[in-house]
């Protein structure tokens, strides 16, 4: 195999000198023999001859590493700080240490080390723009300036928030007398030194062995110098180099870097340098996947005096594609996810490599690799031997043969014999030759040596790619006929979407939506034969009694619903994991079904956590500034014992008035349970928003198909509505009318009423505001009317669902009662409906609120409201407080834990 990079010094001028006709040794002005001269002017021929290629490039890139180092330089930082401020005694201790040792340093190497330190550290910057600008490289010199300017002004912050802000043990750590005036301090950060690491860091200096080690050598000679003569402290130094780095990598993530991307021109350079002789190249197409970005950008390349190549370049832009996808599943998914996310050029390089040795090695059809070379640090070059065809998901049905599929399985057990994993058998990794030869490409993702759960992922990912063209029936048959019944049923529990690749996943997505569109077209079609076939019905039938009629449009309805049903039923498609697995067990019906645990974190899991951290995060924060010692001495606990009663009651009345809209048979228990556990869920989400979801996703989980439990939901939040505008405009007409001798309104009520009216006027008058109310409410009620039909026909239902919402009103008005009882002797000068009235209102704003359960909102406005209808300030603020207290910060607990204890039953 010819192995050989370009010289990593040189390697922006990479293509430029490949193809350069002129040097300084050559008496001709061409350079070298007469020989390499026709070589040179072959190349200058057949140089621009690159189809396909992209001549337009960005400029720059943004580089999710260099977002990573900035993420990573900001938390070194403050766990720097932290060192500081709380580790008093151990930074103490190490400033004693190192000046205890430096100081035995002699006196002459001293000033040598201080006075090439004081030199080099200005020159080295220097010396390194004179080399870039003469290569042409100014943008990258523009680049480190702009992050010297910016080092250097957070420097300056620094030291004048260390200097009049910072507590005095981070003082102390980063600053120290200075030599030469004992009463003034040394610089926190060194801010010469920061700007110099920011433009070195920002230039691309680190990649360059020889200037690396200038660079290292330069600074760690100033740091001595500045420890030994006592002008910084170890701290300060690294938080000098700490902040450099960060600066330099927020620059360049900010501005983007130089795009050194390598074109059609640097390709054809680079095969020349490794002796070959190319004539063209033309650009391949890739397939328009979400895994394709890091794959490389693939050229056919003819030659001239041989067969054509297969040539793939892969760059550090591409690499980078996909970096927060990998990372999300290497933290997510058990250590067998996707390779490391920070991969360099030269890993990539050599497992790709391996894997196509191994694989040849292992018998499997795979593409040869004959040669690789590095384009220079930011690109590498993979040769391969051209092996024409197409791909399996470019294969016409017709063209996909049993036989074809058992030549794809023998490919995949050559593999799995020598313990090899490919990792992404997709639908373009399989390629077909023209003599109809299966060969097995894209091994780049794979791994050697793998274990037996990632070769049985393989297996099941093919069965997929296989099923979603020929079906499951076939895809298994042709696994069972090479690998044997019993290999393709150990990879049932591997049989999961997130086993499977991304791009399988979200064909299987796609898939999922079309047949419920299928299954909602069904329903429709259903339901408006059966409207015209009561309607006919209707027309034909003699006039009956009342009681006749009504028992005559219940069996009507009940032919519909069963009509209905019957549609559901005929046009339900199994999925193809399904099939596949329905497939696997009528051969082997002993096979594990249960899926395996692949995921080392749940996304459920990890939501629940941050929703726990912020429920606490809004506890403690309401909660510190409360004196508790008065509240408890001055409460009346036989009204706080009242409140708590209301309050756990309300949990029943909310399962009732959900189950009120719900004509299936849910467990009554379980919903009081799912109440609870949205005392949970609000606290994360807004009041409108999780209850809602969390409603819904019960009820489909209790056996309710997902259209109905929308529908149910919103039916119960449309009666709710209703009433909740009801109660509002009656108890604040009750409330403007107890203090009056007649039954008039308030000017209050009146004034609120005639608002709304005029709202209500300039919503229906816009047009543009007129179909935006009208479609988002379209869309939150559809399916609505229907489900209060079923509703209506079953009255005990309807009376459970609007007693329901009348009690859970009840239940939290009472609440607010007893909790102004609790803390007011004079407090029974408020009536009733003046608490109601407050309440309605808080609860209605707090639904607004975007807030997780309307926290804020809700409390102001209930406070204020209990203070305009009359209540001491001192009695309303800890009223509000405690029945805020009992109706939401108190069932967080028990709300988490019935929250997780559904979950784990499968009931969320």
């Amino acid at each position: 195999m010819k192995q050989q990079g370009v010289h990593p010094e040189d390697a922006e001028g990479t293509s430029d000198a490949a193809s350069r006709p002129d040097g300084p040794d050559s008496p001709d002005g061409r350079g070298g023999t007469p020989d390499e001269a026709r070589d040179e002017a072959r190349e200058e021929v057949h140089i621009d001859e690159v189809e396909g290629d992209e001549p337009l490039l960005p400029a720059r890139v943004h580089r999710p590493s260099d977002l990573m180092r900035l993420l990573v330089g900001v938390l070194a930082v403050i766990v720097l700080l932290g060192i500081a401020a709380f580790a008093h005694g151990t930074t103490s201790g190490l400033e004693q240490d190192i000046n205890k040792g430096t100081g035995q340093a002699p006196d002459l190497l001293i000033k040598i080390a201080g006075l090439a330190s004081s030199i080099a550290i200005l020159l080295v910057p220097v010396a390194f723009a004179i080399e870039r600008l003469i290569k042409r490289d100014g943008l990258r010199i523009a680049d480190g300036v702009l992050a010297a300017v910016l080092a250097h002004g957070v420097t300056l912050a620094t030291d004048l928030w260390v200097a009049k802000a910072a507590p005095d043990s981070i003082q102390e750590a980063l600053t120290q007398p200075s030599p030469g005036d004992i009463h003034a301090l040394t610089d926190p950060v060194h801010g010469y030194l920061a700007p110099v690491i920011a433009y070195m860091t920002a230039v691309g200096m680190s990649r360059r062995p020889r200037w690396r080690a200038v660079l290292w050598i330069v600074l760690l000679l100033d740091a001595f110098s500045m420890l030994v003569t006592g002008y910084t402290t170890p701290f300060s130094i690294i938080l000098t180099v700490l902040i450099g780095w960060t600066v330099a990598y927020g620059t360049l993530y900010a501005v983007g870097s130089p795009n050194v991307r390598p074109t059609g021109r640097t390709l054809m350079a680079g095969l020349r340098h490794v002796g070959f002789h190319p004539v063209s190249a033309a650009r391949e197409e890739a397939p328009d996947t979400s895994e394709t970005g890091d794959r490389g950008r693939r050229y056919f390349v003819t030659l001239e005096d041989g067969p054509p190549l297969d040539v793939t370049v892969v760059d550090r832009e591409q690499q980078a594609q996909g970096f927060f996808y990998r990372a999300w599943r290497n933290l997510t998914l058990r250590g067998f996810a996707t390779r490391s996310s920070l991969q360099s050029l030269r890993q990539a390089l050599e497992q790709e490599a391996l894997l196509a040795y191994a694989a040849i090695a292992a018998g499997a059809n795979a593409p040869k690799l004959i040669a690789t070379s590095e384009l220079g640090p930011d690109a590498v070059m993979l040769v391969y031997e051209h092996t024409g065809g197409h791909t399996l998901d470019s294969l016409a049905d017709e063209e996909i043969t049993d036989g074809l599929l058992r030549d794809t399985w023998d490919q995949v057990r050559a593999l799995q014999s020598r313990r090899i994993a490919h990792r992404r058998l997709v639908g373009d990794a399989i390629l077909v030759d023209r003599s109809g030869t299966v060969i097995l490409t894209d091994l780049r993702v794979g791994e050697i040596a793998a274990g037996d759960l990632l070769l049985r992922m393989d297996i099941s990912q093919l069965l997929v790619t296989l099923g979603l063209r020929v079906g499951g029936e076939r895809a298994v048959a042709s696994a069972v006929s090479v690998l044997g019944p019993d290999a393709v049923a150990d990879c049932l529990p591997m049989l999961q979407p997130i086993a499977l690749s991304r791009s399988t996943r979200a064909t299987l997505r796609r898939l999922a939506r079309e047949r419920a569109q299928r299954e909602r077209e069904a329903v429709l079609e259903a339901s408006r034969q059966a409207k015209e076939a009561r309607l006919e019905a209707g027309q034909e039938a003699e006039p009956v009694s009342g009681k006749a009629e009504k028992k005559a449009v219940r069996a009507q309805a009940r032919a519909e619903k069963r009509a209905i049903d019957e549609a559901v039923e005929e046009a339900r498609e199994e999925d193809l994991l399904t099939q596949i697995r329905h497939e696997v067990l009528r051969i082997r019906p002993q096979a594990p079904v249960e899926p395996a645990r692949l995921e080392r974190v749940r996304p459920r899991t990890l939501i629940s956590f941050i929703a726990g951290a912020i429920g606490a995060y809004f506890l403690l924060t309401q909660l510190t500034h409360i004196e508790f010692g008065p509240l408890i001495a001055n409460a009346e606990w036989g009204w706080v014992a009242a409140a708590v009663l209301f309050s756990a009651l309300s949990y029943v009345a909310a399962a009732m008035s959900l189950l009120g809209f719900v004509p299936e048979r849910v467990p009554f228990l379980r919903t009081v349970a799912a109440q609870v556990a949205g005392s949970f869920v609000k606290i994360v989400a807004p009041a409108a928003v999780g209850g809602v979801a969390l409603n819904t996703r019960f009820l489909q989980r209790s056996g309710v198909r997902p259209g109905l439990a929308v529908a149910s939901v919103g039916a119960s939040q449309l009666f709710g509505l209703g009433c909740h505008i009801l109660m509002l405009l009656s108890f604040g007409y009750l409330t403007g009318t107890e203090k009056t001798p007649s039954l008039s309104p308030s000017r209050t009520v009146i004034a609120g009423l005639l608002t709304v009216a005029v709202l209500v006027l300039v919503v229906t008058s816009v047009p543009f505001l007129r179909k935006f109310v009208s479609t988002r409410v379209r869309s939150l009620f559809a399916g609505v009317v229907p489900r209060m039909l079923d509703v209506l026909q079953r009255p005990q239902k309807l009376v459970t669902g609007i007693g329901g919402m009348l009690l859970l009103t009840f239940c939290f008005v009472m609440c607010l009662d007893a909790s102004i009882r609790a803390f007011g002797t004079d407090s029974t000068s408020i009536s009733i409906a003046s608490v109601a009235v407050v309440f309605l209102a808080g609860n209605a704003l707090g639904s607004a609120a975007p807030t997780p359960g309307g926290v804020g909102a809700v409390e102001a406005t209930l406070t204020v409201g209990l203070i305009a209808v009359g209540l001491p300030k001192e009695v309303a603020a800890p009223a509000v407080l405690l029945f805020r207290l009992l109706t939401l910060w108190l069932p967080v607990l028990p709300g988490w834990l019935a929250f997780n204890q559904l979950t784990r039953k499968g009931a969320l």
